[in-house]
């Protein structure tokens, strides 16, 4: 792309920056909670625009003034200053431009927000439960290392340990924008502790990750939810079997995109605080309905990329997790790598840093920057 083309588009951008900054001080935006938070949002990101776009600029200039002192000085030392300033702008620019491109292509507007995670064991019984347990352990150990609070809403244990399925919220910085590229199903082949062959057996859990919703995200008629209170479940405590604590709400809820409408069903025995439980599932309620509703945007985003690395298809197998040979396989961009021990440990970023750099370059790729 031409410099001056580049800029031309950035400077288009700068003008809007200046508006969207104008606009988020005016109290009848700050009133309309859904425009307020859409125009921040706006804000941030062509804050990280035309901030780069300054970079670009001081770079370009610094080219210039660097021939401009090789044209016309006659200093040796400063001469040998303006080629090493050359040299470094010239490798910055093309690292420049190809940061700008990636900015200038829309992001996923659900990337910023905390996510909900379901992990169900899938085909394999007992050993798909224990599996399961083990997505969950390497999730937890990968939020910790990030700094990120995880509250856990729904469980069902395995007969033999591990859980036929749990649900849980992870907040923090960009949760849904990283965790998104779990969503599918996850095979292990291993030999189970309960085989006494020592054959291996091939096992599956489902993963889905779904933005959190916001209260302005979805609407919602709460005088038609049927709330029911139960008893919670659970190891100990005096009011486990005593308190109606735990919490089960249906909706019926039309789905514009298709006209059909269905009943959806949400039980939340996360806390002993019965209106903490229902604040939860009604969380996870709308977090539901915006996935839903939003399905219509991600079949557009799967329709337009091979690598499929964030789309809510979690029907798609997109990981191998080898336990004889040491080895993981994300099949989405064949990427193979033999550190499963420490994987499980939750070092996971680096088969996400790679799904991410083959989304960007599909994103580029379809954007025709």
């Amino acid at each position: 792309m031409a410099e001056s083309n580049l800029l031309d588009k950035l400077d288009g951008l700068v003008s809007r920056f200046e508006e969207v900054g104008t606009l988020i001080t005016d109290p009848a935006v700050i009133a309309d909670m859904k425009r307020f938070v859409k125009l921040n949002k706006e804000y941030r990101d062509l804050e990280k625009i035309v901030n780069t776009r300054e970079v670009y600029v001081k770079t370009l200039n610094g080219i210039q003034e660097a021939r401009e002192i090789l044209d016309n000085e006659q200093d040796p030392e400063m001469r040998e200053m303006a080629r090493e300033e050359l040299d470094a702008c010239n490798t910055r620019i093309p690292e420049l431009e190809e940061e700008i491109k990636l900015l200038l292509v829309p992001t996923d507007p659900q990337d910023d927000k905390n996510a909900i995670v379901e992990i169900r064991g899938g085909t394999g019984g007992d050993e798909a439960a224990l599996f399961a347990g083990d997505l969950y352990r390497m999730y937890i150990k990968y939020c910790e290392a990030k700094g990120w609070k995880v509250s856990v809403s729904s469980i069902s244990e395995g007969s033999s340990g591990g859980f036929k399925e749990i649900i849980f919220t992870v907040s923090g910085e960009k949760v849904y924008g990283t965790l998104k590229y779990e969503s599918g199903v996850h095979r292990v082949q291993r030999v189970p502790a309960t085989e006494t062959q020592g054959r291996v057996h091939t096992s599956a859990a489902t993963v889905a990750v779904l933005p959190e919703a916001d209260e302005f995200d979805v609407e919602i008629n709460e005088g038609e939810i049927k709330w029911d209170t139960f008893r919670s479940g659970g190891a100990g405590g005096q009011n486990v079997n005593k308190v109606e604590s735990g919490v089960r709400l249906r909706y019926v809820w039309k789905n514009p995109n298709t006209g059909i409408s269905e009943e959806i069903l949400i039980e939340c025995t996360e806390t002993r605080d019965q209106p903490k439980n229902k604040e939860r599932a009604l969380t996870r309620l709308r977090s539901f309905i915006y996935d839903k509703e939003h399905q219509k945007y991600l079949d557009d985003i799967a329709s337009k990329r091979k690598t499929m690395v964030s789309t809510g298809d979690r029907s798609a197998k997109i990981r191998t997790y080898n336990y004889p040979q040491g080895r993981i396989t994300d099949h989405r961009i064949n990427y193979t790598i033999y550190n499963l021990s420490a994987f499980m440990d939750g070092d996971i970023q680096g088969c996400i840093d790679q799904l991410i750099v083959a989304e960007n370059a599909e994103r580029l790729k379809e954007s025709e920057l």
